[in-house]
């Protein structure tokens, strides 16, 4: 009998997961994150990248299947995941896993979400699909991680891992959702790896291609899952074979240990890190450092310098070049700067202590901010090392023109395993990201059926719900 390759033991993993359910835990928090995705949909409405996208959907016609965010007419499902997928992703403040440094609901989410509707499928359905498609893409995401290294391989071949790896786990919850069977999922991985794509020079000298990645892969995912049913296969292979997907993305530096030790019995999906703040990662423990200096009442006017001290790796991302870091021209860039966050800390207020009102173009280029911002030193720490990346700690040091010196260290990351955000903080994000564009009516409505998902005959309810946004009362986050 011939061995079974990991395409398989992942789509036999997924069917399983169909026929006998989720542990409480981690139906949990499927539901958290389906919410989440839900509410940065609609705030990225704001964004005219996502008008953009939206409009592009809107614009290609064809089977009515799904709805996007926003978007009143049903659109094929393929297009409405790639909204979807574009929304989710746009405001970066998407969930993490770490160490892998991935945002593997902004794809999966809105690629299952789309096939359920598609598929009439119950909640019940979305939920399974969800979670065995972000374990997948959780697992793949850690094959490529090195642990000598300290960082992702993907990310150190200029690759975006997220958009990769998130294109697979969606097609495992697509395939699922269309009612394929085990080696259905398993063609669908071998069409997927042939979609999967992205690159993150963006992060380094701007655009906002970043944008469009879990979109593309959630269309990716779809379209995979599709052709399957009309009789495309994919090599059994795919994964580990010569010319496959660890070979191509990875040029064969990869732990396959990750892929299948434990499956279908340790899941990742409830440690993967929520984002209390909508910013950069690597800069949440700088804005929690921020607002416990506000809790000690730091006297701000008085600061005549900021020391930030960061994991050595993160500091190309949010300190350097520093000149531009502490002189963000825009709300997009300021998420990037650790000077900005650190700042945000101290001054900000919206949301769980900082949100999306801290972080405008007006915010970023305010005369009092940049003054604060040019007394912050970004430093490479050997204690934040150590952690890293299994966390991205920051000790922060203030220093007043009295002498006086303050010192704040937040070692683990808020929204993470070692302290999780609870129902009620999620429901408050929610509800910042969704205001001026859903009634509170319309609002608690979509909580009502997320966080009782299971139960749902039909997720229909929940997409059309949000098909139609109330007309845009800001102009928040615009960037170029």
């Amino acid at each position: 009998m011939a061995e079974t390759t990991l395409a398989e033991q992942l789509a036999a993993f997924a069917a399983a997961t169909m026929r006998t359910g989720l542990p409480d835990d981690v139906r949990h928090s499927v539901r958290q994150r389906v919410l989440d995705v839900l509410g940065l949909c609609v705030a990225a409405h704001r964004l005219p990248t996502s008008a953009a996208a939206v409009g592009f959907v809107a614009e290609q016609g064809g089977r009515p299947e799904a709805h996007a965010v926003g978007l009143p007419e049903a659109v094929p499902a393929a297009q409405a995941a790639f909204a979807n997928g574009v929304l989710a992703h746009s405001l970066d403040y998407d969930d993490t896993h770490l160490p892998s440094v991935l945002h593997p609901s902004a794809a999966v989410v809105p690629a299952a979400l789309a096939a359920a509707q598609a598929a009439g499928a119950t909640g019940e359905q979305l939920a399974a699909a969800v979670a065995a498609g972000l374990e997948v893409a959780v697992r793949l995401g850690m094959a490529g991680y090195d642990r000598k290294l300290g960082n992702s391989v993907f990310f150190e071949h200029g690759q975006h891992a997220t958009s990769i790896c998130g294109a697979m786990g969606g097609a495992v919850s697509a395939a699922l959702l269309f009612g394929l069977d085990a080696e259905g999922v398993s063609h669908t991985l071998g069409l997927t790896a042939s979609f999967a794509a992205g690159i993150i020079e963006a992060n380094r000298t701007g655009g906002t291609v970043k944008r469009l990645h879990c979109g593309w892969a959630a269309h990716s995912a779809i379209t995979a899952a599709q052709l399957v049913r009309r009789g495309f296969t994919g090599p059994p292979t795919v994964l580990e074979g010569r010319f496959g997907f660890f070979r191509a993305f990875l040029r064969g530096e990869v732990d396959l240990d990750q892929v299948s030790d434990g499956l279908g019995e340790l899941w990742s999906v409830p440690d993967i890190f929520f984002k209390p703040y909508p910013a950069n990662h690597f800069t949440h423990a700088a804005i929690d450092a921020g607002l416990r200096m506000r809790e000690r009442g730091v006297p701000v006017d008085r600061i005549t310098r900021i020391d930030l001290r960061v994991p050595a790796a993160v500091i190309r991302t949010i300190g350097q070049p520093i000149e531009v870091k502490r002189a963000p021209d825009t709300g997009y860039q300021a998420q990037f700067s650790g000077p900005y966050a650190v700042v945000a800390g101290l001054l900000g207020g919206s949301g769980l202590g900082v949100g999306l009102a801290d972080y405008t173009d007006d915010l970023a280029r305010d005369p009092r901010r940049r003054a604060l911002m040019a007394t912050v030193n970004v430093l490479a720490d050997e204690r934040c090392d150590a952690i890293f990346p299994y966390q991205f700690p920051a000790i922060v040091t203030v220093r007043t023109d009295d002498g006086r010196e303050w010192t704040e260290e937040v070692l683990a990351n808020r929204g993470g395993p070692q302290h999780p955000l609870t129902d009620d903080e999620l429901a408050v994000k929610f509800r910042e990201n969704v205001a001026g564009r859903l009634t509170d009516e319309t609002a608690r409505r979509v909580e009502d059926l997320v966080l009782r998902l299971d139960d749902l005959d039909s997720v229909d309810e929940i997409p059309r719900t949000l098909a139609r946004l109330n007309p845009d009362p800001l102009t928040l986050r615009r960037s170029p």
